[in-house]
């Protein structure tokens, strides 16, 4: 099924681009491989137009619109799989130099200007992107700046800090600091992008440490009640009531980044011929089988059922179906018996994504709902992205699988950062209570930092909803 990658002249691929664009809308055959990449380039191409980062007084690493900072860090992954993909090496200095300038004084991913709404999944999707730099062996950067690996070990370590016991019994919080809004939420995505991180990780390096706190993030996911009996992954909670009352919405997202977590476990656990690797298998296949849930009515499209049929979907949850497609894409290459069913669910999702790349000033702008057949009016970097992702997804065939420091990855690591330890190996150290005592002060630093920060806004007439953060409690495994 899985072919060597192939190299795909960029020269040719714009005359087909060019060629394309006599007629109104991007034009799809989920059969052929060059049809493809060029409807791929299209959405590509559309995506980067909310992109001014690399122009004169624009801030690298953002796209503009209204976009918060995490969806730019989300949207530098789709674009790293359609270099992957396609071969397509235009952005690649764009999306080097974006994801460098991000990543703030520590090397972790968070950069001064978002500690007032920083959360621990916005950190998490640039984390996982990083890691994803790792997997694709996406051109290493100089020898003086961090690398791809080392970041994405900082994301993880600086996210695995914040696990408290203080209620709940565990758990992540949504944000990072007391003085962000939802800092007494608990949910699915800021505890979903540690546990795939920890997968990724230990699939990539061989360290079990990682495996073990993904482990950790599932059982308290379950015993806690946002993954259910049936698999099914709700929202959040609140520690108010101590995570009594769980918010049953369910989002793409949500779910198909615990489908691609369990992909890699079960990937990595089959490697070493472990028993755990049925018990990922079991719950790989339990997630899979919750799924219908964003299937519309008998089809195999993709849809978001909390707001799409309202057509009341924020700038965030525009995007959510954008994760679903990549992430599902990686659980077919991670865990291939998973192939007849999703790939009908990404074929057909890709066939309806493309038919509403119809719309804008260019004719080929995509829109949101890949349910009507044709661009239904909504556009932006979610929408572009969602198309994407979805439509690159086809490539899958024709591509390697992620790699590994073993199968092909050259990023090298470093394990301690992020967790306020000594420069180590990637050989993937524990987080030992030296490192947690070295991030509690650093923290401590930051905290006082943006004090001073919220100070000045209220002196200066800023609104500001966010109150001083305490302490971040620190619990050893």
């Amino acid at each position: 099924m899985i072919r060597p990658f192939r190299v795909f002249s960029s020269t040719l691929l714009l005359v087909l681009v060019l060629a394309a664009r006599v007629s109104a809308g991007v034009t799809l055959d989920i059969n052929d491989e060059d049809s493809i990449k060029t409807a791929a380039q299209i959405v590509a191409d559309g995506l980067m137009n909310y992109y001014h980062g690399d122009e004169y007084g624009g801030t690298p690493g953002l796209f503009t619109g209204g976009y918060y900072w995490w969806e730019s860090g989300a949207a530098w992954g789709s674009l790293i799989d359609y270099w992957f993909y396609t071969g397509d090496d235009t952005y690649s200095d764009i999306i080097e130099a974006g994801l460098l300038f991000q990543v703030g004084s520590d090397d972790n991913y968070e950069p001064a200007n978002q500690t007032s709404s920083l959360g621990n999944d916005d950190q998490g999707f640039w984390g996982i992107t990083v890691m994803a730099a790792a997997e694709r062996n996406f051109t290493n950067p100089a020898s003086d700046e961090p690398q791809w690996l080392a970041l994405a070990q900082a994301v993880f370590n600086s996210i695995a800090l914040t696990w408290s016991t203080d209620s709940c019994g565990g758990g992540i919080r949504w944000q990072k600091f007391l003085f962000n809004d939802g800092y007494d939420y608990k949910n699915s995505i800021a505890n979903g992008v540690l546990f795939h991180l920890g997968a990724r990780l230990a699939r990539y390096t061989g360290n079990s440490t990682y495996a073990e706190w993904a482990e950790k993030v599932w059982n308290w996911e379950v015993d806690i009640g946002l993954i259910s009996d049936e698999y099914f992954v709700y929202d959040g909670t609140y520690v108010d009531d101590n995570c009594t009352s769980i918010n049953e919405i369910q989002w793409t997202y949500n779910l198909a980044i615990y489908v691609s977590g369990c992909a890699y476990l079960y990937n990595y656990t089959s490697s070493l011929n472990s028993s755990s690797a049925s018990t990922w298998k079991t719950r790989l296949d339990g997630l899979i089988s919750s799924s219908d849930t964003f299937l519309s009515g008998t089809t195999d499209i993709i849809y978001e059922p909390a707001c799409e049929p309202s057509a009341n979907c924020d700038t965030d949850q525009q995007s959510f179906k954008a994760y679903m497609a990549r992430f599902y894409g990686l659980t077919i290459q991670l865990a291939p018996y998973t192939w007849d069913t999703l790939w009908p669910v990404l074929q057909a999702s890709a066939t309806a994504a493309a038919a509403t790349c119809n719309g804008g000033t260019d004719n080929v702008t995509c829109g949101y709902t890949w349910l009507t057949g044709t661009y239904d009016g909504s556009y932006g970097l979610g929408e572009q992205m969602a198309a994407l992702e979805v439509i690159q997804s086809q490539l899958i065939p024709y591509s390697d699988a992620p790699y590994t420091n073993t199968t092909g990855g050259s990023s090298t690591g470093d394990a301690s950062l992020g967790s306020g330890g000594d420069s180590a190996d990637d050989s993937g150290d524990t987080i030992t209570t030296k490192d947690k005592i070295g991030a509690w002060a650093a923290t401590a630093c930051i905290s006082v930092g943006v004090l001073g920060f919220a100070v000045w806004c209220s002196l200066s007439g800023q609104d500001t909803t966010r109150h001083i953060s305490e302490w971040i409690r620190l619990d050893d495994m």
